[in-house]
Parts: C-alpha cells; structure tokens; sequence
C-alpha cells in the first residue's frame, strides 16, 4: 500500500511537471520572459492608410493571448520587427467580356525575427496572404475590413508558427 501511494504521487507529479513542456497553443518551452513588437511601416507601392497599425496591433494581440509573454516597448527577449513590402489588387479570374469576375487581394510582410535568449531561432523572413472578393467591388468599407481581417489573422498566425510554434 505504501508504494502504490508513492506510485500515484510520482505519477501525478511526472503529468503536472511535463505540462510546463508543451501547452495547447503548440509553443514549447519558451526561454523569454517578454516580447516586443515594433512598429510595421507600410512600404507597399500602393499604400492603404492604418493597414500598418492594425497589423502592429494584431501580432501584439496574438502572442499575448497564446503565450505568457509580456508586452514591452523596449528591450524586449524577444524581438519582432519589419515592414509591409507589399499591397495590391489584382484580378484573377476575367468574364467573356473581359472584365473581372474576381479580384484578389493581396499583402506580404517583411519580418525579422530576434531571441536574445537563443540566436539561432532567430530569422528574416517574408510572409504573405491574399483575399478573393467579387470583380465588381472595390475592397473598401467591410469588405476590405473582412478581407484584412483575413489576411492578418493568417499571416500573425504562420509568424507565430515559425518563431515559437516551430511548426
């Protein structure tokens, strides 16, 4: 009896210790205990005003609700910064009479990567995305809300994925 005691202590003490490894965001063990997001200047040759505010605001947003990263301004463990190379409309598909029957949107994101902790994750890397709304419309007003709302979730999403997730 003694030993089926110490059996389920061990055991309950093995499960609680090997949570701090892995959690349910797909981040590892992380050796940083803050994070900083600078300021993403827009440099797209077609510039969509406060486009590079809110994907400041939304990688902020998304590391500090999936990780116990702090937020700070300055010297930062972990280090995010870049700049919106690319901004642009296209069409993609084009009706008999020659006119697009659907255009995309599309946008991509210059991002350097850097952990004081552990330089070798760190990285320079291009990430982008795009969004399809009918050729008749103009992505203005909700649709290119919806459609940069789009677009940044799935680029905030595959940065996270390459510098803490390593997926």
């Amino acid at each position: 009896m003694k030993y089926l005691n110490f059996l389920i202590v061990f055991f309950i003490a093995f499960s609680v210790n090997s949570c701090s490894v892995y959690n349910f965001t797909g981040t590892g063990k992380i050796d940083a205990k803050t994070f900083q997001v600078n300021f993403f200047q827009n440099y797209a040759p077609l510039v969509e005003p406060g486009i590079d505010r809110t994907f400041t605001q939304k990688l902020q947003n998304l590391i500090q609700n999936q990780t116990n990263l702090n937020l700070v301004s300055s010297g930062g463990d972990i280090l995010y910064e870049g700049e919106i190379v690319d901004y642009s409309i296209s069409p993609t598909t084009a009706t008999a009479d020659q006119r697009a029957a659907e255009s995309r949107l599309s946008i991509t994101v210059n991002v350097r990567y850097s952990n004081k902790n552990k330089e070798s994750d760190s990285f320079e890397k291009k990430f982008s995305f795009f969004y399809n709304f009918p050729g008749s419309e103009q992505p203005v007003g909700s649709r290119l809300t919806a459609g940069l709302d789009e677009i940044f979730e799935r680029i905030t999403q595959d940065i996270f994925n390459e510098s803490l997730a390593k997926w």
